[in-house]
């Protein structure tokens, strides 16, 4: 991610994004620390790819900083902004390793976030579909594939509803019209970009949680199909089956997102790959006390 690597968060132009601003608000971060140098990779861009090359990498996913391009979210393009890309591509390319890009890795303009409520409008979806089309026009004879939005569940869930994101806020109905205006940017998006001609291959990236009933009871299967809805088919049904999962949507009530005629045309676009990040599974309990998970940190395919 952008936020978490580049540093330079004054330099060159670039607007603040909502981590800069979640950052510097006090008890956020426990330790303090913020996004203004982290691993300097504005800086250090040339060595950080001579080291790929040496490791053998073959290929490099990064994102781009929307804030760094476009900094008020909407209007001027930021010339020093893009130039820093053009040369990471292509430095990446010159040393044999293929350039796959993210549009929208958490860090968006806090400009946008000030003015709109950030993605809780339906307005910061088009200028998401703007801001990937200008990118696609730029850069899209080089890059190998974009992905719209890496993991919107954190986005939205850990930014609006738990507060440990951000932009830090504790809304379970913003928290879900702001997944439904993030796929709805994404399928924008890909409208946007193939009218531009783009030539990447075009997906998202999202990060699955599988629930894991505790006991074969009734009451824990259904919790944990609840949870799945509200977390594994919550995006992959909009996606390729054109509706919210209908038990999640039963669930939230009042909260659940508003849906606008067409949205699901838009939100289901065609795809060129899908991306799945799995880093653990959800242990679903009813119990009083709850059966406690085996493995508290999680388990993987390697134990």
């Amino acid at each position: 991610s952008a936020a978490q690597i580049e540093g330079g968060a004054r330099q060159d132009g670039k607007g603040p994004s909502i981590w800069d601003a979640f950052c510097a608000t006090p008890g956020k971060i426990k330790d303090g620390t913020d996004i203004q140098v982290a691993c300097d990779h504005i800086h250090r861009m040339p060595q950080d790819v001579e080291r790929m090359k040496w490791l053998g990498l073959d290929a490099y996913r990064f994102s781009f900083a929307w804030p760094r391009v476009q900094p008020a979210g909407r209007g001027a393009w930021n010339e020093q902004g893009f130039a820093f890309y053009d040369r990471l591509i292509d430095t990446l390319l010159e040393a044999g390793i293929a350039p796959h890009a993210t549009l929208h890795h958490w860090d968006l303009p806090q400009a946008l976030q000030e003015a709109v409520g950030g993605w809780q409008s339906r307005e910061t979806a088009q200028h998401f579909a703007d801001y990937a089309a200008e990118v696609a026009r730029r850069f899209g004879d080089r890059l190998v594939a974009i992905a719209t939005l890496n993991e919107p569940w954190c986005i939205a869930t850990l930014g609006y509803e738990r507060g440990q994101f951000a932009p830090g806020l504790r809304d379970r109905r913003a928290a879900m019209q702001v997944s439904h205006h993030l796929l709805l940017g994404h399928g924008l998006a890909l409208q946007a970009m193939r009218a531009a001609g783009a030539k990447p291959r075009l997906g998202i990236v999202l990060n699955h949680t599988p629930a894991v009933a505790a006991e074969k009871t009734a009451a824990d299967l259904q919790a944990a199909r609840l949870h799945d809805g509200l977390d594994v088919r919550w995006y992959m049904d909009p996606l390729f089956r054109g509706a919210y999962p209908a038990d999640a949507i039963a669930h939230l009530g009042a909260d659940a997102p508003r849906v606008e005629p067409g949205d699901f045309d838009a939100i289901g676009q065609p795809l060129d790959f899908l991306g799945i990040n799995l880093y653990t599974r959800q242990w679903i309990s009813t119990r009083e006390p709850a059966i406690p998970a085996p493995a508290p940190h999680g388990v993987n395919d390697m134990g």
